[in-house]
This record gives structure tokens, C-alpha cells and sequence, in this order.
């Protein structure tokens, strides 16, 4: 009897389950191979890049949002490297959403706070999966209050797996002025990308570290100064330690940037905070920034190897790929 139930779990498992394939035979010769990287619709307006079926990161663009966003982003243990609004300042800091794209002062509207211009999702034009990364493109809409198209972006998201649980997420942008005539984006620290860390990362809240490409260390002598890049590390667990490197593209308006950074576990890198930029139509701005994900705590070589690798690679074409 024992022996009988045994059998009908196994085959019960099997047909659940699936079975390995045997290795003389092979029932789907045609079968292709199953990406190693995917980009996943989800309900909700979500998307999941997973790699091998674990969430590396997921977009977030429905209706309702001021401006969409990436969240979680997993390090060591499986644990978040960014949070949703400021550990201290949940009202005030709302719009902190781990990792996001707005901007001050976009023709004198804010797309910064929860309170005036939406930079709202029109439309998903292109996912795809591969062995070595993951992308998705997408059109968004940046709307003043009363509903006027100021700016009209192009966003493409692309996600590679590295070493070990690592991985380097790449975002890509394209803003371009309405054809009725420019629009400036005002100057400001405040835009164009932001990352809201852990609160066990931060420097004031985990004893965390800031460094930027310059060998600076922590918000005094960071703050607002150009770099390469910005990495903020510290505590993921008692054990385990990780972080986020953020990278300006060597191609990137300005460049090297100004990185606007805070102890309590903050870090974005400014566009015009030198002066306002002005997009006239017909002409669009090209930007692009890369998020290294990554365990333990990197040195100023290991980021800058990380740095140039990033900045090594061809822009991509902001346009949808025929299969």
C-alpha cells in the first residue's frame, strides 16, 4: 500500500511538476531555448525583470502615481537596497520612491513633490527577454496640473545579470519638447534621477558610506560636487553588507554630473545644476544612468571598473526592435 502511494506521488509530481528531459530523447526537438532574463507584465501596471525566475526589480506606472518608479531593487538575503519615502520625513518626503525620474522645474512646473505636474504613463511599447539582459520601452508624458504636455520622454529599462547576485540596471531617456514651441528645465538640484537607500544603508541611520569617484567620502564633501559616479553602501543584515553605485553616462549633458547626496540615505545626480537647459522641438536630450546592485562594500577601483564598463557600451535605439 505504502509502496502504491508512493508511486501515485510520484506521478503526481511529474505531471505538476514536469520531469527532466531523458538523455536519449528529446519529445520537442523544435524547443528553443528559455531566456535566462525576463521582463514580466504584471496586474496593477507593474512589470517584474527577473533572472532565472528570481525578482531582481519591478516598474511601477499605473494611473494614480506622480511619476513611476523602481521597486524593490533585491541585494544580499533578498533584501530591498532602497526604501519607499524618507526613513523620517514620510509626509514631506513622499515622493521618495526608491528609485525615480522627475525634475524641479520643467517650464515652471514641479514634477518633484506630490503636489503639481504628473509624469504620466501613456503607453508600453516593447518587451524583451534574453539570455544576457532584459528590457522594456515605454512613452511617458510629463502633464502640468491642468493637463498640458510640457515634455514627452522616452524611456527604455534594461537589466543584466552579473557576478554572483549583482546586477546593473540601465536606464535609458529620451525628453523631448511638445511641437509647439521649447521648454526649459529650470535650474535646480532636484532632478533628473533619484535614489531613496535603505534606512540600515544610510550614514546617519546604519552607519553606512558614501564615495564618489573623486575618493570623497560621505555628504560634506560629496555634496553637489561633479563625480563619475556615487556609491552608497552599508549594513543589509548584522552579517551582510551591500549597496548601490550610480553611474552618470560619459555622454550625458554636463558630464561629469553634480551629486546631490545626504547622510540620511539620499543620492541623485543633478542635470541643471549649473543652470537651466533648454529642449527645443525637433531636437531631444539623450541621457542615460546605470544602478549597479551589488554585495558587500566596493572600493574606488571596483566601482570605477564598474563605471567604465557601463560607459563603454553603445547607446541603445530609443525605438521599438522588429522580432
Amino acid at each position: 500500500m505504502k509502496s502504491a502511494l508512493l508511486v501515485n506521488a510520484s506521478l503526481l509530481l511529474t505531471v505538476v511538476f514536469g520531469s527532466p528531459l531523458s538523455a536519449d530523447e528529446d519529445p520537442l526537438p523544435d524547443a528553443k531555448r528559455v531566456p535566462a532574463m525576463q521582463v514580466l507584465p504584471l496586474p496593477d501596471d507593474q512589470a517584474s525583470f527577473q533572472y532565472q525566475g528570481r525578482e531582481l526589480t519591478r516598474y511601477h506606472f499605473g494611473p494614480s502615481l506622480y511619476r513611476p518608479f523602481l521597486y524593490p531593487l533585491a541585494g544580499p538575503a533578498g533584501r530591498s537596497l532602497t526604501r519607499m519615502g524618507h526613513p523620517h520625513d514620510p509626509v514631506g518626503h513622499s515622493h521618495h520612491h526608491s528609485v525615480w525620474i522627475s525634475h524641479n522645474d520643467v517650464g515652471g512646473v514641479s514634477f518633484w513633490a506630490d503636489r503639481a505636474g504628473r509624469i504620466v504613463h501613456q503607453r508600453i511599447e516593447q518587451f524583451s527577454d534574453g539570455p544576457e539582459s532584459a528590457w522594456m520601452l515605454a512613452a511617458n508624458a510629463w502633464q502640468a496640473p491642468d493637463g498640458k504636455m510640457l515634455l514627452v520622454e522616452r524611456r527604455r529599462m534594461e537589466v543584466r545579470p552579473l557576478a554572483g547576485e549583482d546586477f546593473l540596471a540601465c536606464i535609458d531617456l529620451q525628453l523631448e519638447a511638445p511641437p509647439q514651441g521649447p521648454v526649459t528645465l529650470g535650474q535646480t538640484p532636484f532632478g533628473l534621477i533619484g535614489v531613496r537607500m535603505a534606512k540600515t544603508i544610510g550614514v546617519h541611520d546604519g552607519g553606512g558610506r558614501i564615495l564618489n569617484s573623486e575618493g570623497q567620502v560621505n555628504e560634506e564633501p560629496v555634496f553637489r560636487k561633479p563625480a563619475r559616479w556615487v556609491d552608497y553602501s552599508g549594513p543589509v543584515t548584522d552579517e551582510l553588507r551591500g549597496g548601490i553605485t550610480l553611474m552618470d553616462h560619459s555622454k550625458n549633458p554636463g558630464h561629469p554630473a553634480p551629486f546631490h547626496v545626504r547622510n540620511d540615505g539620499w543620492m541623485g545626480a543633478c542635470l541643471t545644476l549649473n543652470g537651466p537647459m533648454t529642449i527645443e522641438p525637433g531636437k531631444p536630450v539623450r541621457l542615460r544612468y546605470g544602478l549597479w546592485m551589488h554585495a558587500g562594500v566596493p572600493n574606488l577601483r571596483q566601482c570605477e571598473e564598474q563605471w567604465r564598463a557601463f560607459s563603454e557600451v553603445e547607446l541603445p535605439v530609443m525605438e521599438k526592435r522588429q522580432p
